[in-house]
């Protein structure tokens, strides 16, 4: 879907950069992409700056934001699974911020491209597995083979298959929500004006982009907590 307004590109292509210009027509989540994770990291290194014991507002935020996270999780997965916290962590405030992104007049949400969002499921599974080997060893592979050895021919492709599906879960379900959203904010851009969209749909765009965001982290843990539990 052509975004209606991509200042960025429209900047390039007036300053007449042929190179970055062409890419980044042709691979504008990407960009996108540099441009959250840049945001984030300048947004991270001030927080970290000289943090004090009274925090200020952006420390507070993130304090507040990344410790409720991080408990949340822990409640679920135990004190062992608090290692594995920045992973999650990250996953949730870059998808987050990704979503948010695409509220802004001449921003594309690199997560309204499957591609983002298949890169991001994938480091999901890796990840998963990892951990599940590491956690177990050799022995992961009984999480395959059902209750039973006798059954495993028959419990082992289904667990395959189920593994695999968690790719396309994961990746589908947020490119599918964010693409329908770029879809509403591009008519309403088209028929309201480039700089003026409904303030309910505003409210409601933050909430997908955090029940989104939310939700990617929460089936990504569950995941990481499965695959560190004693087989079945």
């Amino acid at each position: 879907m052509e975004h209606p307004y991509l200042y960025f590109v429209k900047l390039l292509d007036l300053l007449h950069i042929e190179a970055l210009s062409h890419f980044i027509h042709g691979y504008v989540h990407v960009f996108y992409m540099w441009v959250i994770m840049i945001f984030l990291i300048i947004l991270g290194a001030i927080a970290g700056k000289k943090p004090q014991l009274v925090p200020k507002k952006v420390q507070n935020v993130f304090e507040l934001l990344i410790g409720g996270l991080e408990e949340f999780m822990v409640e679920m997965t135990g004190e062992e699974g608090r290692w594995f916290f920045p992973l999650a962590g990250t996953i949730f405030l870059f998808v987050f911020v990704a979503n948010l992104s695409g509220l802004l007049p001449g921003f594309y949400p690199p997560t309204a491209a499957l591609q983002t969002t298949l890169a991001l499921a994938i480091c999901s599974f890796t990840f998963t597995h990892f951990l599940g080997i590491k956690h177990h060893g050799a022995k992961y592979y009984k999480h395959f083979m059902g209750p039973v050895w006798w059954l495993a021919p028959l419990i082992c492709p289904i667990e395959i298959i189920g593994h695999l599906a968690r790719i396309m879960s994961l990746s589908f379900r947020l490119f599918g929500n964010m693409m329908g959203h770029e879809l509403v904010l591009g008519i309403l851009f088209f028929l309201a004006g480039g700089f003026f969209v409904p303030l309910p749909i505003m409210a409601m765009g933050i909430f997908v982009a955090f029940v989104q965001a939310f939700v990617f982290f929460l089936l990504s843990v569950l995941y990481f907590q499965g695959a560190m539990d004693h087989a079945h």
